[in-house]
């Protein structure tokens, strides 16, 4: 619920990369000094003995080979493979060839304070030699392209929120801070101060890593959190997210704690969002959001301070909302966040209708200034890769076709025929298939689109096919 998580301070090149070459190796050795740095160069600049050859399924389950050092240059020459079938969600059946990991170097990642000598790197799945279609951080790069034929770069924030939990034998959920109970403890000192080892850990961990963490904060909702960092391009801020889920995760265990990131853990509670404040920038780094142009200042009625462009971009966005909720909330636990009425707090943070408007946190779409907007509908389930492709797609299509978003909403208002946001993981799996333009935004055609809308349905009937303890003391003795 961060107020600046993208206030497009000043971001130098160093910044907006994760890697870390530039920095002085802490053994003392130095670089290679040919032509190109290998990933061993890198590993043994930063003292690394094991490299995570880390990718995502189209879940956003993160999958890893542990490669030592010594094995490095086999990595790179892509001689590691995976049973694809095995790794989860990826478009592949048991009979397909391996994926092959390719790494990109720029996203390499020392870990010493999760284990000391540890690094990960950041993989491209490969199939015979080509990029697979069906791997989300390959689906990013091809809509990080579509925006480089039309002059154009896309910078990315990121609001990560999870809760930290424990689970008793009998299966309950409770906050990993048992005096955390209160219904409204959204930024209370006392909460932050008490998991103050766990926080300061995080931050600590990726300030190292250059990443500007600039807030830590208790969120709306009894055990949840939120910890923010700087904004980068488009690839980058995916990758971090990937990979702050993993430190999240390993972190919270070492302390007896279970971070996760499903939408709605509780029922009484707020859920869990993954917010993405986006904006478009020239292949020179000029903003392409603010109106400068002194005839858009003039014309920009609507009083936001938007350029054309970035109108286009809203409505793009407002156009396809509800198929776009296929991939910025996909789980079935993903409707009972947006669902909801309420929560313990008075709020649920989660928007229910396809409305833009500006410094306001009920839209789906807010504009807090003139540099960016803010999608709000996204959730903890979201795979950082496809939620941005598909956004960043929906927005190309607003901006090359001058969709007209119509006037901002006032402040919790939508206007008069608003798309509503689908009531179920179902609703929205049918949205997107009723939508070419989001159903082909992964690959290009729509054979991506259909297997995840495939796999969502799937997932959805399974859920729907288990009986409940809500069943049973509904109609057990009803008739």
């Amino acid at each position: 619920m961060s107020g600046n998580i993208n206030n497009m301070r000043e971001t130098t090149m160093t910044q907006l990369a994760p890697k870390l070459v530039e920095a002085t190796p802490p053994s003392g050795d130095s670089l290679a000094t040919g032509d190109r740095i290998t990933l061993r160069d890198l590993a043994r600049a930063h003292g690394v003995n094991f490299i995570l050859a880390t990718f995502v399924d189209l879940n956003g389950k993160p999958c890893a080979k542990l490669v030592p050092t010594s094995a490095a240059d086999e990595l790179e020459a892509g001689a590691l493979g995976f049973a694809g079938f095995a790794a989860g969600l990826i478009g592949q059946e048991q009979h397909d060839p391996d994926l092959i990991a390719i790494p990109d170097l720029d996203s390499f990642t020392p870990l010493p304070f999760v284990r000391e000598g540890l690094a990960l790197v950041h993989c491209d799945p490969h199939v015979n030699g080509q990029p697979w279609p069906y791997a989300p951080r390959n689906i990013l790069k091809r809509a990080i392209a579509e925006l480089a034929t039309r002059g154009m770069t896309a910078k990315v924030g990121a609001e990560v929120e999870y809760f930290l939990v424990d689970r008793a034998d009998d299966g309950t959920l409770a906050p990993a801070d048992k005096r955390d109970n209160g219904p409204r403890p959204c930024y209370d000192a006392r909460g932050v101060t008490r998991m103050y080892d766990h926080l300061a850990a995080v931050s600590t961990a990726i300030n190292s890593l250059g990443w500007g963490n600039y807030a830590n904060d208790h969120e709306d909702g009894a055990g949840q959190f939120e910890q923010n960092f700087d904004y980068a391009d488009a690839l980058t801020t995916a990758d971090r997210v990937i990979t702050l889920r993993y430190i999240l995760n390993v972190l919270a265990e070492e302390r007896g704690m279970t971070a996760t990131f499903m939408p709605k853990p509780f029922t009484d509670r707020t859920g869990t969002g993954l917010h993405l404040h986006l904006s478009l920038w020239s292949e020179q780094d000029e903003p392409l959001f603010p109106a400068t142009a002194a005839a858009d200042v003039e014309a920009d009625a609507r009083g936001l301070g938007l350029s054309p462009v970035a109108y286009g971009f809203v409505a793009g966005l407002l156009e396809h909302a509800p198929a776009l909720q296929a991939f910025l909330a996909p789980s079935v636990n993903s409707y009972k966040r947006i669902g909801t009425a309420t929560s313990s707090s008075g709020a649920t943070w989660s928007p229910r209708k396809a409305s833009y408007g500006g410094n306001d946190r009920t839209h789906m779409v807010r504009v807090p200034d003139n540099k960016r907007v803010e999608l709000r509908s996204g959730d903890g389930a979201a795979n950082p890769y496809l939620a941005v492709a598909t956004s960043i797609m929906a927005g190309i299509d607003g901006i090359d076709n001058s969709i007209d978003p119509g006037n901002p909403s006032g402040p919790g208002q939508a206007p008069e025929g608003a798309a509503v946001l689908p009531a179920t993981l179902l609703h929205a799996v049918e949205a997107l298939r009723h939508d070419p333009v989001i159903l082909a935004s992964l690959s290009g055609d729509e054979a991506t689109g259909r297997y995840f809308a495939d796999a969502k349905e799937t997932e959805f009937l399974t859920w729907h096919a288990q009986v409940s303890n809500w069943e049973l003391d509904t109609y057990l003795t009803a008739f």
